[in-house]
């Protein structure tokens, strides 16, 4: 298992966090732990790891943007991950969905304590959301590869690239959309869980089958 020293070492190394951004997210893990008494925001088991499990669990998919410099969706954002982690780092608009009122709640009090003036956050459910199309993509724990696309694509153009953790189901959700979208896929190892991969996506369309 990485440990935290290990996972802010890696932000450091790998993504040049500044110690100011870094202080930033130290706030961010702040707020998730005091806001974890008043609800389940993530597993308790997971606090005392929080930086390799959430921190670094969200941080790694930047380094999977392909240098990327606009605006990043977060489907289904719960406390923050990757959402919140994302703007931080990239300082750029990041969208991030949640229908519960309560992370909503959250989210928005995180937004405006951080200073995440660029964030917006979407008190909805995504088949609610109106936007525009965005550049990167991105859910974490939101919903099977086949009902995500379905529910997304309209927020997405040939050139949007999706960024989508899945655990140990990214093989088999991948074969499960096959015949009813096309792309150029790739499934990346997670830095976080050797058991756990990444799947990446660019030109998803429908084929038109069922």
């Amino acid at each position: 298992m990485i440990s935290e020293e290990e996972a802010r070492d890696w932000l450091r190394a790998t993504l040049s966090v500044s110690r100011e951004t870094e202080a930033r997210l130290a706030a961010f893990v702040d707020l998730v732990v005091a806001e974890n008494e008043q609800q389940n925001l993530v597993s308790a088991a997971t606090i005392p790891h929080i930086w390799a499990r959430h921190i670094l669990d969200s941080a790694q998919l930047l380094g999977l943007a392909e240098g990327r410099k606009g605006s990043w969706l977060d489907l289904g954002s719960g406390p923050g991950f990757p959402g919140i982690v994302l703007a931080i780092l990239t300082g750029g608009l990041v969208h991030l969905v949640e229908e519960r009122k309560a992370r909503v709640a959250f989210l928005e009090r995180a937004c405006a304590t951080l200073g995440l003036d660029q964030a917006r956050v979407h008190g909805c459910k995504v088949e609610r959301l109106s936007l525009d199309p965005v550049d990167v993509i991105t859910a974490r724990a939101f919903a099977p590869l086949p009902k995500l696309f379905a529910l997304a694509h309209s927020f997405s153009t040939q050139k949007t690239l999706w960024v989508l953790p899945k655990g140990k189901s990214a093989h088999a959700e991948l074969e499960s959309v096959r015949g009813t979208w096309q792309g150029v896929f790739h499934v990346k190892q997670s830095i976080t869980d050797a058991e756990s991969a990444i799947i990446t996506a660019t030109g998803v369309r429908r084929t038109g089958k069922a």
